[in-house]
C-alpha cells in the first residue's frame, strides 16, 4: 500500500462460500474508505455477463416475483441459479465449480437481489448503507469508523430503482414517480427508505438502517462507557418499581438500543405491549412480551393501522408495561399520558437533545401536552452521539416534578467521559418512599446491589440477551423470598 495510504483495519467476511476482503484505509486528507474485495471480475468477463443477464431477463418475469418470506426468497433464488447456471456454462465453456457459482452468485445479486449491497449487509460492524445516486459510491456507516465510503457503485439510476422496487414490492410497498417516497423493510428487518428524482434531485437514493444481528445489553452500553454503573442502577430501580421512563435523543443517537437495553430489567411475571412502526426491539424470552407493529395503507389507500390505533388497543390487552417506539403526535401522547395517570408504565423514545428540549417538545405543537400531565413521567435519560467521533454516550439523566419542570440529577463529563450526580434525585427518591415504604438508606443499599450485579455481568462480558434476563430474573425471584 502507497505511504499516503494508511490501513485503518482489515477482516474477512464469509458471504456464499466466498471469502470477502473489506479494507479500511485513510489517504493523506484524512478522508476515509471502506474497500471490498472479491474474486476480480474482468471488463470483458463482465460484458458477458451483461449479455447473460438480459438474456436471464427476456426470459423471465422479474416482475412478477414475491418474496412474502425469506423462505420465499431462498426457494425463487434456488430455481432461478439452475437457470442461470445453465446460461454460465453456454458462454463460460469449461469453468470449474467454484467459479460457475462465483458468476452465477454475481448474477442472482445482480438481478433479483441487491447487488454487492447484499455483502455489506452481511457486515455486523455497519450500521447503515446510503447510495446518494449513481454518480458517487455507496457511502456506510461502519460502528467503529464513522462514514466511510465504499468501492461499491450502481451503474445508473435505473439499477437504483430497480432495487428499491424490489425492496418494496417484497413488503407490499411501491415507489413510482407519483409516489417518490417511500418506508419500508427487508425481510431481515432493516429499515428502508427511498426516494426518486426529482424529488432527490442528485438521483434516487436508498438509505438502509441495519437491524442488529445481536441486540443491544446494559452489559454492552457499560464495557462501552455508554453509561455508568450509578445511572443503570438508577434507572433499573425505576423500571423495578414501575417508574414510566422517556428516552431522548438526537438521530442516530441510540434511543432504541437504550429502550431494548432498559426492557431486560422489567420482571418476567409482567406482561409487556410494545408497539413499533418497524420492529427493532429485541427482549429476553423469559418476559411476557407481545410485539407489536404499524402497517401502512396499501395502494388502494386501505388497511392502515396507525400508532394510535395500536396504542388504544393495546390499553385493551391488560399491559403491565406499555413500549412505544417514538412519541410524534398529540393523540398519541394524550392516550399514553393518560395510561401513565392510570397506573400503567410508559416507556417510550422521543427527539430531543437534552432534557430541557424533551419538556418544550412535549408540551409545544405538534404533540401540545399539558404541563401539569408531565409529572407521570419520573425520569427522562438523554442519549447523544459525538458526530465527530462517533461516540454515543447517556448525556443526561433528569427527573420531573409535579409542576412539569424537569431537574437534571446526572450529567455526561466529556473530559472524565462518564455521568457525575449533580442532584439528589429528590422527587424519584419521594415517589418510591411512598409507594415502597423503603427509607433512603434502604434505597441507597439496594443500589448497591444492583451495581455489584451489573459490575459481575461486565467481569464475566455477558452479552447474550437471554442470560441476563435470567439473571434479573433469579434476582428477583431472590428479593421475594
Amino acid at each position: 500500500m502507497a505511504e499516503s495510504i494508511k490501513q485503518l483495519e482489515s477482516y474477512t467476511l464469509n458471504f456464499e462460500n466466498q471469502v470477502i476482503g473489506i479494507t479500511i484505509f485513510a489517504d493523506k486528507d484524512g478522508y476515509s474508505y471502506y474497500n471490498l474485495s472479491i474474486k476480480n471480475i474482468t471488463r470483458s468477463t463482465a460484458i458477458i455477463l451483461e449479455k447473460i443477464r438480459e438474456e436471464f431477463i427476456s426470459k423471465i418475469n422479474l416482475g412478477a416475483i414475491t418474496f412474502d418470506r425469506e423462505e420465499d426468497a431462498d426457494s425463487i433464488k434456488e430455481k432461478f441459479k439452475e437457470e442461470i447456471l445453465v446460461l454460465v456454462k453456454k458462454y463460460f465453456p469449461g469453468t470449474d465449480r467454484r467459479t460457475s457459482d462465483l458468476l452465477v452468485g454475481q448474477l442472482l445479486r445482480q438481478n433479483i437481489g441487491l447487488g454487492d449491497m447484499e455483502i455489506l449487509l452481511k457486515d455486523n460492524n455497519l450500521e447503515e448503507i446510503v447510495v446518494n445516486s449513481s454518480k458517487e459510491p455507496v457511502w456506510v456507516y461502519h460502528k467503529k469508523w464513522g462514514w466511510l465510503k465504499t468501492n461499491v457503485m450502481m451503474s445508473s439510476e435505473q439499477r437504483i430503482r430497480h432495487y428499491a422496487t424490489l425492496i418494496g414490492r417484497d413488503v407490499g410497498k411501491e415507489i413510482t414517480l407519483l409516489k417518490p417516497l417511500m418506508d419500508a423493510h427487508l425481510l431481515s428487518g432493516d429499515r428502508v427508505n427511498a426516494t426518486l428524482n426529482p424529488i432527490s434531485s442528485s438521483g434516487n437514493t436508498i438509505t438502509i438502517r441495519k437491524f442488529a444481528s445481536r441486540p443491544w445489553t446494559i452489559t454492552d452500553f457499560l464495557l462501552a462507557g455508554t453509561i455508568n454503573f450509578p445511572a443503570a442502577a438508577i434507572i433499573w430501580l425505576a423500571i423495578e418499581n414501575e417508574l414510566s421512563i422517556l428516552i431522548s435523543g438526537g438521530t442516530g443517537s441510540g434511543k432504541t438500543s437504550m429502550l431494548n437495553v432498559l426492557a431486560s430489567f422489567i420482571p418476567h411475571n409482567q406482561r409487556i405491549i410494545s408497539i413499533e412502526d418497524t420492529r427493532e426491539l429485541t427482549l429476553p424470552t423469559s418476559l411476557h412480551w407481545v410485539p407489536m407493529e404499524t402497517r401502512q395503507p396499501n395502494p388502494e389507500g386501505k388497511g392502515e393501522i396507525t400508532m394510535l390505533d395500536l396504542v388504544i388497543n393495546s390499553l385493551r390487552m391488560r399491559p403491565d408495561r406499555i413500549i412505544m417506539g417514538e412519541i410524534r403526535r398529540k393523540a398519541e401522547a394524550e392516550v399514553l399520558f393518560e395510561a401513565m395517570h392510570t397506573g400503567h408504565s410508559v416507556y417510550a423514545t422521543l427527539h430531543a437533545n437534552n432534557v430541557k428540549e424533551t419538556i418544550d417538545r412535549l408540551t409545544n405543537p405538534p404533540i401540545d401536552i399539558p404541563k401539569l400531565l408531565l409529572s407521570a413521567v419520573s425520569l427522562v435519560v438523554v442519549q447523544s452521539r459525538n458526530r465527530r467521533t462517533g461516540r454515543r454516550r447517556t448525556l443526561q439523566i433528569g427527573e420531573i416534578d409535579g409542576k412539569g419542570d424537569a431537574t437534571v440529577i446526572m450529567q455526561y463529563d466529556p473530559k472524565r467521559d462518564t455521568l457525575v450526580q449533580v442532584n439528589e434525585p429528590k422527587i424519584m427518591l419521594e415517589t418510591l418512599q411512598l409507594y415502597t415504604g423503603l427509607t433512603k438508606d434502604e434505597i441507597e443499599d439496594d443500589i448497591n446491589e444492583k451495581i455489584k450485579i451489573l459490575k459481575t455481568l461486565t467481569k464475566q462480558n455477558i452479552t447474550d440477551i437471554n442470560a441476563i434476563g435470567h439473571i434479573i430474573r433469579n434476582y428477583y425471584n431472590q428479593k421475594k423470598t
